[in-house]
């Protein structure tokens, strides 16, 4: 019973790690992002034509997502379905995602959202739980997909 116990516990702190990466980045807490993350992070964007995956640290990850969103008004990630497996030290996660995009502008077409997956590799570091791979599977995007530049 004590190792069932420990094993949903480890899948909450995980689901957590995951939920607060969402959410720090949707307010923009560049730190609470950077804390969710491993010192050194497997980076897998290539589902949005982002390159092959590297590996990249925290601090580098935090660079490119700030100077990315910093031209939108709002950022609104929603996650689901999460599925987390754990083995000791180590864990893999999954859940479904929606991430949208909001800027006003004179076209009108103020939105864009991106739909898919997301695989991770976490690590356990003490009591928490950080994102050592994280890969975004994309399904697909709806709305202005150029709205950086309407």
């Amino acid at each position: 019973m004590d190792k069932d116990l420990a094993i949903l516990i480890d899948q909450n702190r995980i689901i957590e790690t995951i939920n607060q990466l969402f959410i720090a980045t949707d307010n923009r807490d560049w730190l609470q992002v950077k804390r969710c993350f491993a010192p050194e992070v497997l980076f897998d964007m290539a589902s949005l034509g982002a390159g092959e995956p590297a590996k990249l640290t925290s601090d580098e990850i935090v660079a490119i997502w700030e100077a990315g969103l910093k031209p939108l008004k709002a950022i609104h990630h929603q996650a689901g379905n999460h599925i987390v497996r754990v083995a000791e030290d180590e864990a893999e996660a999954f859940c479904y995602a929606i991430a949208s995009h909001y800027l006003p502008n004179e076209t009108g077409a103020n939105t864009r959202t991106f739909v898919g997956s997301y695989d991770f590799g976490l690590m356990r570091d003490g009591e928490h739980w950080r994102i050592a791979l994280f890969k975004f599977n994309l399904k697909f995007i709806e709305g202005n997909k150029d709205l950086e530049g309407s």
